[in-house]
């Protein structure tokens, strides 16, 4: 169970519906009910079959580029912690959404898949730490855990995103901004050890260097 709420809380934190909300409401606001009303869940199944696929392939992908844990272990904590500082700032990082994601959205079912599920929610920092989670994990009960945080992440998705409007509105600006501080600075702590731990790999000494360590 200990273990189920750390994945679930690493997953939920960069994933971070409530930071959605506002973009969701803006994107949706002249959709018909009818659509409002299936977005949610099919945002929810989009996110879901990204972060399983990166969980599932990740290994995969990065031995077809050559691409080293380490290395990805440092990219993805630098990329991890600008989300976060744009988010201790109560901003959407660039590297989640962009206006001209937006600008011509088509159809509302291709709203569920870009921009809400990739990259508003499952985005690259989302995608990293899903990667990052199956080389550390061994084992199928890991791998149940993993996925399984990934699906209630999905259904919490598709809670949040139904209930935007009421939420806005309860929450209000100041409620929304201390939501997404809080969850920046949980994402500054992981982007730290994501880091640290692909330096020690690269320098092996530094390690040995800590009384106590190595």
């Amino acid at each position: 169970m200990a273990q189920f709420f750390v994945v679930f809380v690493a997953i939920f934190s960069i994933v971070n519906p409530f930071a959605a909300i506002p973009v969701y409401v803006g994107l949706t606001a002249d959709l018909p009910k009818e659509a409002r009303r299936r977005l949610p869940r099919s945002t929810a199944v989009a996110a879901f079959v990204i972060l399983a696929g990166a969980y599932l392939t990740g290994q995969a992908v990065l031995r077809f580029f050559s691409i080293s844990l380490p290395s990805l272990r440092v990219a993805g904590g630098l990329l991890v912690f600008s989300m976060a500082w744009s988010m201790l700032q109560a901003r959407i990082s660039p590297s989640k959404h962009h206006p001209s994601e937006a600008a011509d959205p088509g159809s509302w079912g291709s709203l569920a898949v870009v921009p809400l599920a990739m990259p508003l929610l499952s985005g690259p920092g989302a995608i990293s730490v899903m990667i990052l989670r199956s080389t550390n994990s061994s084992g199928l009960t890991e791998n149940v855990v993993a996925l399984l945080a990934a699906a209630v992440v999905a259904a919490s998705i598709w809670g949040i995103l139904s209930s935007a409007g009421p939420i806005a509105s309860f929450l209000g600006t100041a409620g929304m901004n201390v939501a997404t501080r809080l969850m920046g600075l949980i994402l500054a702590a992981m982007a730290v050890e994501f880091v640290v731990a692909g330096l020690t790999d690269f320098f092996p000494a530094w390690t040995a260097a800590v009384p106590g360590r190595g």
